[in-house]
């Protein structure tokens, strides 16, 4: 449980447009992660990145001192001038042991989400402990703490009102966008094709807008996502083309860049001199700072959601404590559940050894006496071994795990 390690940047600490520069895309994360976890001998790892966190989750020997985490954030490439580095190493929050498995706990229950109560978190994470699963790059350890993550986030969302009328990211900003002044049916130009935008766009059918036009880097899923929305899709290289202007950009692309640039906004606008309503769920954003100081806009953002978030999480403050009960219960029952597994593992020899000595004792040690035996009392002999094996070899098993579940209740009582 020691070996257990968690490198986080959050909305916490981090400012949500500088996180961006943390976030790893989707074509570069295995063989980021496969250099540092050969480079450090770390047995398992995995990444998780969503639009207000970035955190390293792995399984190691090492003490998380300020010279290891510098040298395994330097490992990961991340292209920042030296200064914002350092600045990022003043922010980082390092958990170890038991604190990291609470902190992963509370992560995947929505505690420390900007939004207390939303739960995308939870599909979040699955979906990143999967990827990495899939490349090799976690194990034994991971898949037991995923159970019991999972495990506990589902009992704080069924017995608990924390995701009561739930609140997520994407939902703030469709609360802010419905509040500001537009056409009946306003053109709606989606950049993105991915599940913020695919969420989002669930709302606005809800409330019967119709005229979508989508942009995304794979044409499919363009494709995918116009056919719901009875719209038009084109890949997002075509986006500097576009000229029939529209009323509401909604962005979130995976890029590290500026998607709407100068030059790209103005030939989106076409001419238009009206007051566009822009939501950019990206991190980082996808508009670039001189489109927002440039233009008339109404501009809603991940970062501007904050204090929202805040009043969010004060109403919800009385579930924080039934589900941090909740939390503290799961953690106690997932120590005696990993020391069995390394019960288990200790004793995978077991059998072999067994069946060894069961061989050595009848060909070798009894042989000249088996001999002699008629068919019917060898059969019988041969039931009691068979019966007995059985009994060496599951019962000190058992026993095993009897005696670990005792003391890990006594420690838990005391």
């Amino acid at each position: 449980m020691e070996h257990l390690k968690v490198i986080a940047f959050t909305h916490k600490h981090v400012d949500l447009k500088d996180l961006g520069n943390l976030v790893i895309c989707n074509e570069e994360l295995e063989s980021r992660l496969i250099n540092v976890k050969n480079n450090f001998d770390i047995e398992e790892i995995f990444y998780v990145g969503t639009c207000n966190r970035v955190e390293f989750i792995f399984h190691g020997k090492h003490t998380l001192t300020d010279e290891f985490v510098k040298n395994f954030l330097r490992g990961l490439n991340f292209c920042v001038p030296d200064e914002q580095f350092d600045q990022f190493l003043n922010q980082v929050t390092t958990y170890e042991g038991l604190d990291a498995l609470q902190h992963l706990f509370r992560m995947s229950c929505s505690l420390e989400s900007l939004v207390v109560g939303e739960k995308e978190i939870l599909a979040q994470v699955r979906r990143a402990y999967e990827r990495c699963r899939l490349s090799g790059l976690t194990g034994d350890f991971m898949r037991l703490m995923m159970n019991s993550l999972v495990k506990t986030a589902k009992e704080v969302y069924t017995h608990t009102m924390i995701s009561r009328n739930p609140v997520s990211v994407v939902s703030l900003a469709y609360r802010k966008l419905k509040d500001l002044k537009f056409a009946d049916n306003p053109r709606i130009l989606l950049v993105g094709a991915g599940e913020t935008n695919q969420n989002i766009s669930k709302y606005l059918q809800k409330h019967k807008f119709s005229n979508f036009v989508v942009f995304n880097r794979t044409p499919d899923k363009a494709r995918r996502l116009a056919k719901e929305l009875n719209g038009r899709a084109f890949p997002l290289s075509e986006l500097r083309n576009y000229k029939e202007g529209f009323d509401i950009l909604i962005t979130c692309t995976g890029s590290t860049e500026p998607v709407i640039t100068p030059a790209i906004y103005e030939t989106l606008l076409n001419g238009e001199s009206s007051k566009k309503i822009i939501v950019d769920l990206a991190v980082p954003n996808d508009v670039a700072a001189e489109v927002i100081a440039d233009h008339p806009i109404h501009y809603i953002e991940v970062s501007g959601l904050q204090a929202i978030a805040n009043r969010n999480l004060q109403e919800r403050y009385n579930e924080l404590i039934h589900a941090e009960k909740i939390i503290e219960s799961n953690v106690a029952e997932f120590l005696p559940i990993l020391k069995q597994r390394k019960v288990e593992i200790a004793m995978r020899q077991v059998p072999e050894k067994v069946k060894e000595i069961k061989s050595f004792a009848l060909n070798t040690v009894f042989a000249n006496e088996l001999s002699s035996l008629d068919a019917s009392s060898r059969e019988v002999l041969e039931k009691v071994i068979n019966y007995m094996e059985k009994k060496y070899i599951s019962g000190p098993m058992v026993l095993a795990k009897e005696i670990l579940i005792t003391k890990s209740k006594e420690v838990t009582e005391n």
